[in-house]
């Protein structure tokens, strides 16, 4: 039985996590981008892989950059200043008083060879790797219901907290959502686990009341599960959090960045890295083909996975799985989208205008799913996210949609 038979299953039941932005790894992802940020903001085509390691009052900033003349002292105060706005002032970790050692180095001149362009060669990919794109129908974002929801839940407290209403919870979260699908489709939650941390003097009865009331502004009110499939806070307390309470590292929730694990990932991380980095530039390509080719109804669901060496410029594969949804040839799918996106490193990065200071506001909630020119995001960012193609596609297969 293929994948596409197994969705269409009577009953089952799919999971997917999400993170806060003061969860100690979107911690280090936040930092990585601020300081990729603030490098584009002084050249557009400065490079950086950017990494950043977090515990108990402590941040070490690693990797290479190139193009850009920055202080320690200013890439450290990047650092102070999202760890501030995301809310950390507490005893274990603080943005006034962590301690800061910055590695940062200039870029290897072997990688920076391999992806220069010359008067031979058109700019190469600075890394091997493969990337995936997904897109389907379930939401009104082609995104996977339970890790638009799980994101959500998420968002919901994030913002609550931000602008006082619950100055009871601290800046560190997780959530997690299981819905029943039935043949194919999601129709209700099965269970709900958040937990949040909390001051030391707050009940757990009210963080309990807090949780519900986010949890029943994001789902549909027949979509709910019953409170006794509701986990909130199951250890009995979430006091210490954030990197006082687990140390953070910079990549290391992929799957929360992506698809919530209802797609494949082609195992690279995103945040840090510049645009000529594939593993971020080409998933999103990915993911712009793959959501412009469900939003154009020609198929269901759509995975893409596109494939590159280091130094060179094309890539060296293209592939299409609609999982039996589709209303076209895959084949001719594979055909037609590399000709309508130029998918080298420099054809992405124009396309998409990824040369840009966006690349913060990606670095919790999931880089995809996401408003094209979001509030409070940078302008421009989530470019990924344009139905620019949707009517040329349909064009194309217009005797099929039409």
């Amino acid at each position: 039985m293929n994948y596409a038979q197994q969705r269409q299953r009577e009953r089952f039941i799919f999971t997917s996590e999400s993170v806060s932005e003061g969860h100690p790894d979107k911690v280090c992802d936040q930092i990585s981008d601020a300081i990729l940020d603030a490098f584009l903001t002084q050249n557009p085509f400065a490079r950086g892989a950017i990494e950043v390691l977090a515990t108990t009052n402590h941040l070490t900033i690693a990797g290479e950059y190139r193009g850009v003349v920055m202080s320690r002292n200013d890439i450290n105060e990047v650092a102070h200043r999202v760890v501030r706005d995301i809310g950390y002032a507490q005893q274990g970790f603080s943005w006034n008083n962590m301690q800061v050692i910055n590695l940062l180095h200039e870029q290897s001149a072997d990688i920076a060879m391999g992806v220069d362009a010359s008067s031979t060669k058109d700019e190469g990919a600075g890394d091997q790797g493969i990337m995936f794109g997904f897109a389907c129908d379930e939401t009104p974002t082609f995104m996977p219901a339970p890790i638009c929801y799980a994101n959500a839940i998420l968002k919901k407290l994030s913002e609550g907290r931000h602008a006082g209403l619950y100055p009871e919870l601290g800046p560190d979260a997780k959530s997690q959502v299981s819905l029943v699908y039935e043949h194919g489709v999601p129709v209700r939650a099965a269970s709900i686990v958040v937990s949040t941390q909390h001051r030391a003097d707050v009940q757990q009865q009210r963080v309990r009341e807090i949780v519900l009331e986010a949890i029943r502004s994001v789902f549909p009110k027949d979509w709910m599960c019953d409170e006794r499939e509701i986990y909130i806070n199951p250890t009995g307390q979430f006091i210490i959090g954030g990197p006082d309470g687990d140390a953070g590292l910079t990549g290391r929730k992929i799957i929360v960045d992506s698809y919530g694990g209802a797609a494949p990932h082609g195992g690279g991380a995103f945040s840090g890295k510049d645009p000529t980095k594939v593993d971020r530039s080409a998933a999103y390509a990915a993911r712009y083909l793959a959501k412009n080719v469900v939003a154009a109804g020609l198929a269901k669901r759509c995975t893409i996975q596109i494939s590159y060496a280091i130094g060179i410029a094309h890539p060296l594969s293209f592939y299409v799985n609609t999982e039996d949804t589709a209303l076209v040839d895959e084949a001719a799918l594979e055909r037609i989208l590399p000709e309508m996106v130029n998918l080298s490193p420099r054809g992405i990065r124009e396309h998409l205008q990824l040369n840009r200071p966006i690349y913060q506001p990606t670095a919790s909630y999931g880089h995809f799913g996401r408003e094209y020119h979001e509030r409070g995001a940078s302008m421009g960012a989530f470019s990924w996210e344009q139905l620019d193609l949707v009517e040329a596609l349909q064009g194309h297969f217009n005797s099929i949609v039409g």
